[in-house]
């Protein structure tokens, strides 16, 4: 009998314990810091959960390895999601198998590698089964725009990034890049799962993707990469949203809103882009779709709704290929399947011949030029509805006599256009509406059925996710009965624990009577806030620091006088630093600035409006150095006089397609004796990849300026794509040309009046610098 009872007692014992091991297993061991991290990871088993205590985790470099198994992987996460911060010069890197992280938040710092968080340690030690679930990453920039890193960079294979939040990123690289650089991470099968990719600022250059997959050294490398059920708002870095460089790649069921971009197959082949939703706003002409380049890529069940892209930008853009293309340029389209697509109210729904640039043989090499038209290509059983009839629903910007058009149903309200053989029949529909931004298409003309191309059997499913069986529906859905599938809840996408809905909250009008009151008012205000200066004239002594969105106005006649030290500005715009002036009066001591960005380590845009303002007596009106970029800078209702220098964002000399600001906006102002850099606004090298500048300069006066500029040129825009300089008056102005206008891309002028001021010509084709 006690040998009876003492083996009860000690399987009850051993069963204790068992449940205790997995109890602590499931609950964790809660760390407290760096080196008690390192310790738990050292010692971590399959099954472990490491847990980080709430608080903030400054300058921590992560190193998880670890081998876990598929049913218990080793796990590290916050003790509460969301309340663990990682700050400061911090990272993650994975090396192992089966390791998971959850719950994270990176913000207020940077990487101090070339990644935030990497799948891999070394070149030896790689992550494979490892995934980063439930975590955000805000704002974890690089200090210098140029210092490019990756925020997420994934190696090996099977790894996954699910249900995230990544916005802000604003120096180069994309924000999230598979690498395929070994065979051990080529057929990776690497998933970008249920994320949302919240707003990525213009960049102002080329390298501002949020997924890339793979370079153009790996193109010919199979990746199997999906890229699902994510949504992508406001990602305006660059014009390519996702670069997929990589072959047998997925792109499915995502939602691009709001997007300054594309889903471009750049390099790479066999790509399958089924399911997206594209949605713009009817206004903004960079809202983009899809771009095709290379071999054998489908685009299915795909929807485009009131964008107003053309070209590069246009909801479905083929573009041209280079014969005998290297690697990383422009491969030619062939074995392309677009069908059972929707395009609704979309300006220029197709494009082929896309950046054909014969017309620049005489500036660009014969390696460069993109005449290899798409063949082998089927359009077939689409759907087109514009509100307003379209002069072409097909732009051949080169021939499309490679591509076969089959049973595309559009209705162009009775505008009539090419119907390609047949193969696009004009039809009168109506539409239904399933949301705000959902509206599709219906009665269809019932004799027309769909094209039963080769493989066609295997688009099974629509938009939706119904079945295309026995169905003969044309169009991206099935039927008539739309189920509205709620596409823009962002509680779908994205950590559990974070929203980045901003609440709205009314400005607070602050007012200033004495100048040592100035920057502390400034320092306590909130964003956007108004800082109101009563009457009289101000000292100021030293730079005001503006690091958050303020309005700067004053309550009657209201003049600063800056006597700061030479090359110091009156506003120092500093990351962030998004500054209105309003109704005030400027003056300097002639050796320093109205206006500058930080000279280094401007890490966020900053941002200008100057209205009603008169500004004189500096050197230089606004000075952005290198490395600065704002979205938008403008002067409106203002003068500008006695000053050596103007308006000069011209210092990304480096040619590889950088700027300073988006868009320089000059409106009703008068210039009178700026000796030089009167308005200064560069960007060199042959790219692609942005938007390319936007200068409109208008109603406005120049007289007696330019002196001192020594390439005679008094208004410099070399290289910005977007120019418009229209009804001004320029009156002796010493310079041999106003204006230099760049023929081939959007320069032009009109009614404007020139005296004794040179002239404003247009060149053709500008020679710039080769970036590739």
């Amino acid at each position: 009998m006690k040998k009876y009872l003492f083996a009860i007692s000690l399987l009850v014992l051993f069963s204790s314990c068992n449940e205790i091991i997995k109890t602590s297993k499931a609950s964790g061991q809660l760390i407290s810091n760096a080196t008690e991290l390192n310790e738990a990871i050292k010692n971590a088993q399959p099954g472990d959960n490491i847990v980080l205590k709430n608080g903030v985790w400054k300058d921590v470099e992560i190193k998880f390895t670890g081998q876990g198994t598929k049913d218990n992987p080793i796990t590290i996460k916050a003790e509460t999601e969301g309340k663990v911060f990682i700050e400061g010069v911090s990272n993650l890197a994975f090396g192992g198998a089966y390791l998971e992280v959850n719950g994270l938040h990176f913000r207020n710092g940077y990487s101090p590698s070339e990644n935030v968080i990497a799948f891999r340690l070394d070149k030896n030690t790689i992550a494979n089964n490892c995934k980063v679930t439930n975590c955000v990453i805000v704002d974890f920039n690089k200090l210098q725009r140029d210092d490019d890193d990756l925020w997420v960079q994934f190696y090996g294979r099977h790894n996954e990034l699910s249900h995230s939040y990544l916005a802000g990123k604003t120096n180069g690289g994309p924000t999230v890049r598979v690498d395929l650089k070994g065979v051990e991470s080529i057929r990776n099968y690497h998933k970008i799962i249920n994320n949302h990719f919240g707003p990525r600022p213009r960049k102002g250059g080329a390298r501002g993707e949020t997924i890339q997959l793979g370079s153009s050294f790996t193109s010919m490398s199979p990746s199997n990469t999906t890229i699902a059920n994510n949504l992508f708002e406001e990602c305006n870095g660059e014009v390519e949203i996702i670069s997929s460089k990589t072959n047998f790649n997925e792109i499915k069921n995502n939602v691009f809103y709001k997007s300054e971009g594309s889903v471009v197959t750049r390099h790479g082949n066999y790509v399958t882009i089924d399911g997206n939703y594209f949605i713009g706003d009817g206004v903004n002409e960079q809202y983009g779709g899809i771009r095709i380049i290379n071999t054998g890529h489908w685009v299915t069940n795909n929807y485009f709704f009131n964008l107003k892209g053309k070209s590069f930008r246009s909801p479905l853009a083929v573009m041209n290929g280079i014969p005998k293309s290297p690697l990383n340029r422009y491969n030619q389209v062939t074995d392309l399947v677009v069908a059972y697509n929707t395009f609704v109210n979309c300006s220029s729904p197709w494009q082929f011949g896309v950046g054909t640039n014969i017309a620049q043989a005489d500036v660009l090499p014969e390696s460069e030029i993109r005449s290899a038209r798409a063949i082998r290509t089927t359009v077939a059983n689409n759907v087109v509805y514009n509100e307003k009839g379209l002069e072409s629903i097909v732009v051949e910007n080169d021939k499309a006599d490679g591509v076969t058009f089959k049973n595309n149903i559009v209705d162009n309200q009775g505008v009539t256009f090419k119907d390609f053989d047949g193969g696009i029949i004009p039809a009168d529909l109506e539409l239904k509406k399933v949301s705000d931004n959902i509206l599709l298409p219906t009665g269809l003309p019932s004799d027309v059925e769909p094209f039963n191309g080769f493989d066609f059997n295997t688009i099974e499913n629509d938009l939706f996710g119904n079945s295309r069986k026995d169905s003969k529906s044309i169009g991206a859905v099935v039927g008539v009965d739309f189920k509205n599938p709620n596409i823009l809840d962002k509680s779908k996408y994205g950590a559990s624990w974070y929203s980045n809905e901003i609440e709205t909250v009314d400005a607070v009008t602050h007012t200033v009577t004495k100048a040592e009151d100035l920057q502390t008012t400034i320092d306590a205000a909130n964003n956007g806030d108004i800082i109101a200066i009563a009457e009289g004239d101000y000292a100021i002594l030293k730079s005001l620091v503006i690091t958050k969105t303020l309005t700067i106005q004053s309550e009657g006649k209201t003049q600063l006088v800056f006597s700061g030290e030479a090359n110091t500005p009156l506003f120092s715009l500093q990351p962030k630093g998004k500054l209105t002036v309003n109704n005030l009066i400027l003056k300097g001591n002639g050796s320093n600035y109205a206006f500058a960005s930080l000279k280094e380590n401007m890490s966020n845009h900053f941002g200008l409006t100057v209205s009603n303002t008169e500004i004189s007596d500096f050197d230089y009106v606004l000075r952005a150095y290198k490395q600065s970029f704002s979205e938008r800078v403008t002067f409106e209702n203002s003068s500008i006089s006695n000053c050596e220098n103007g308006i000069e964002l011209s210092e990304e000399t480096n040619d590889r397609g950088d700027y300073n600001t988006e868009y320089l906006t000059i409106n009703n102002c008068n210039f009178n004796n700026v000796k030089q850099n009167v308005v200064d606004y560069y960007r060199g090298g042959y790219d692609e990849s942005t938007i390319g500048g936007n200068l409109l300069i208008a109603n406005s006066t120049f007289t007696n300026c330019g002196a001192k500029e020594k390439n005679k040129r008094l208004l410099n825009h070399n290289g910005i794509v977007n120019v418009t300089i229209t009804n001004n008056t320029f009156k002796n102005n010493p310079v041999q040309f106003v204006s230099i206008l760049w023929g081939a891309k959007n320069n032009s002028a009109s009614d404007n009046t020139v005296t004794n001021s040179g002239q404003i010509k247009t060149e053709e084709n500008l020679v710039m610098t080769l970036m590739y």
